[in-house]
């Protein structure tokens, strides 16, 4: 690593550093912010058990030493506190227990995303206006513009209710593919059109009509030069995916009743529950910096040309 690459790396991790405490001020003073408060909707309540209760966590002190000791602990410890709902747990723990679910379907649903939406791409492009370009396009097109609570409300229908081949519900290992499928449609067809249009783009380029003029195998010129040109606008778009896929799957979660990350958030917001929520965030936030830093960096292994400036 040279030492212009090292001083870009340094200079986007304090950029991340400075975006994430951006994050926790904002969450914080917001969630503060809110009308009620976690306690409130406690049944048979007094005045004086939610002050109890409130002084036990702490949410008795003014809004700044609140801050002061949240923002402490989470440096020194990483520590989020614990959940203000799910008595006895943390919220490091509930996070983490959603997380092995979300990053299951995640993980699955980005990999084949940008496998199959790579492969659609540039058969679309080397197959410009034919039949088989034509149909990857509406078909495309049409996942592009369907939300996702709609394509696996479709899928559940169709077969799990009418044709009973798959299971409803995402608590088993089966009943995992419906979800993984409705996670991986948009990003598919997103990637798939990205390839296509940066594909044909790099096609019309000099330097492969010279290649071809000369002789070049035709294979070569595709997967040397045309696709990995091809491939710097997918990766923009495939880091911060990634992370969307990882934490954003809380309609899919709905639809098919599985307990990940994303079910725990909307659970926490119905119940108010201030940490887990602020800790939602940040883990999102976290995810999302280091998917796009990563993603810039992977432009150097695949184009050299790419300096860091």
């Amino acid at each position: 690593m040279n030492s212009k690459t090292l001083f870009y790396v340094l200079k986007r991790l304090l950029l991340a550093i400075f975006t994430i405490w951006v994050v926790i001020t904002v969450t914080f003073f917001v969630m503060h912010a809110v009308p009620g408060g976690p306690f409130v909707g406690e049944k048979a309540t007094t005045p004086a058990v939610q002050a109890a209760m409130e002084a036990k966590y702490g949410l008795d002190k003014p809004v700044m030493v609140q801050y002061g000791t949240y923002l402490k602990d989470i440096v020194t410890k990483m520590d989020f506190g614990p959940s203000l709902k799910q008595r006895g747990r943390m919220v490091a723990d509930i996070i983490g227990d959603g997380m092995r679910t979300s990053a299951k379907l995640g993980v699955i649903a980005a990999c084949s995303s940008v496998v199959v939406g790579v492969v659609l791409g540039a058969i679309a492009a080397l197959r410009r206006n034919k039949v088989i370009d034509r149909v990857i396009m509406v078909l495309t097109t049409a996942f592009v513009s369907m939300p996702s609570f709609i394509m696996g409300s479709l899928l559940l229908a169709l077969f799990a209710i009418k044709l009973g081949i798959l299971p409803a519900n995402g608590s088993t290992g089966k009943g995992l593919i419906l979800p993984i499928i409705t996670l991986a449609l948009y990003p598919t067809a997103y990637i798939t059109r990205l390839t296509r249009s940066s594909m044909l783009d790099v096609l019309g380029q000099d330097y492969i009509r010279t290649a071809r003029a000369k002789g070049v195998r035709d294979s070569f010129v595709i997967f040397k030069h045309a696709l990995r040109n091809a491939l710097i606008p997918v990766i923009t778009y495939v880091g911060p995916m990634i992370a969307g896929i990882l934490t954003g799957s809380m309609v899919v979660e709905t639809v098919f009743t599985i307990g990940g990350l994303g079910t725990e958030f909307v659970r926490s917001i119905n119940n108010q529950d201030y940490p887990l929520i602020m800790a939602t965030t940040i883990f999102l936030a976290v995810l999302m910096v280091i998917a796009t830093l990563v993603s810039d960096l992977v432009y150097k292994l695949v184009d050299p040309k790419i300096s860091f400036d």
